[in-house]
């Protein structure tokens, strides 16, 4: 099945293929939602982070090679820039970084009060910021596992975090619908990005660091010049609440993760189930320097929760609350 173009009468949704993508795999294996899927920084493996209490490793053929075992769901995944350690965190308010190579846990970070929500390292892999149900972005020296930093501010739950591509600032999204950047160095705040209605569920930068692209439950899509702090564009589509994003490689392009019903649908789903031959698109692609609407993916079954993009750029993941993780190889 390849991207569509679709054409929206009343409740029902018509598909047209594009033939911009194909489906290459789609990873059965988790038993409940899946809260996030990252691509290895060589690009040969991916992680998929779920609410059944599981990470798990994939090649791209679907073949499961690693089982990370937790307590209790798991809502968070990110790979060390070496390859060699995976973050992990969730509903337990710990993290842990185990050894990529066997699966073999190597040290356990006591977390937050509460739900740890978004995790990241710093580029030189030195440190690793943590965001959570506390309102806090914690910095963790991952040598000693030492906290560093907290940096507080935020009013509600911190659902995003990102480092800058040159490690120096850090950017958090929050349910305050507000988007702040700090000073790695010294925890001063540098900035707060204003003008989502509702809460800020992730952030990414552009790789020149330059931009700053945040994802909304007000169904908006913003563009940032951090330089300025001003807002350079709006994606707004016909799509509900956008729970991430992320930038291509080559910084041309944004995919972003879209709950498939209205609230209304929401409530019916909830009771009726979700429907394969009910699906809806659940993941775009946007044209950064146009605002245009590239690419639709209507593949999976119920929300899309995350997006990421391979380091090549040649492939686009996608994990879902109907317990898959879809793998697309784009075309050049």
């Amino acid at each position: 099945m390849g991207a569509f173009a679709y054409v929206r009468w009343g409740h029902r949704v018509a598909q047209r293929p594009l033939g911009l993508a194909r489906l290459h795999t789609e990873f059965r294996g988790h038993k409940a939602h899946v809260w996030e899927v990252k691509f290895s920084p060589d690009g040969s493996l991916l992680a998929s982070a779920s609410i059944d209490s599981t990470v798990l490793l994939w090649d791209k053929q679907g073949r499961v090679r690693q089982v990370l075992k937790h307590p209790i769901g798991v809502t968070t995944i990110e790979f060390s820039p070496d390859g060699r350690t995976l973050a992990s965190a969730g509903y337990d308010q710990l993290i842990r970084l185990w050894r990529v190579a066997d699966g073999q846990l190597v040290k356990t970070l006591p977390g937050h009060d509460g739900t740890v929500w978004a995790v990241t390292f710093s580029p030189d892999g030195k440190t690793l910021a943590s965001a959570g149900e506390d309102k806090l972005v914690k910095l963790w020296n991952l040598d000693s596992g030492a906290l560093m930093r907290s940096f507080p501010g935020h009013r509600l739950n911190v659902w995003g975090v990102k480092f800058s591509p040159d490690g120096r600032q850090l950017a958090s999204g929050s349910f305050d619908n507000d988007i702040r950047l700090w000073d790695v160095a010294t925890g001063r705040l540098l900035r707060t990005l204003t003008g989502h209605t509702e809460a800020v569920l992730n952030i990414d930068f552009s790789a020149d660091g330059q931009q700053l692209a945040s994802a909304s439950d007000d169904k908006t899509i913003r563009l940032w010049d951090l330089r300025t702090g001003q807002l350079l564009r709006t994606f707004r589509g016909d799509g509900e609440c956008v729970y991430s994003l992320e930038f291509s490689p080559d910084n041309r392009q944004l995919a972003a993760a879209y709950r498939d019903q209205t609230a209304v649908g929401e409530i019916f789903q909830h009771f009726l189930g979700i429907s394969a031959t009910g699906k809806r698109v659940t993941v775009r692609i946007w044209d950064v320097a146009t605002g245009s609407l590239l690419h639709t993916f209507a593949q999976h079954a119920d929300d899309a929760y995350d997006v990421a993009y391979s380091p090549d750029g040649q492939w686009l993941a996608s994990a879902s609350s109907d317990a898959t993780v879809d793998l697309w190889q784009l075309r050049p």
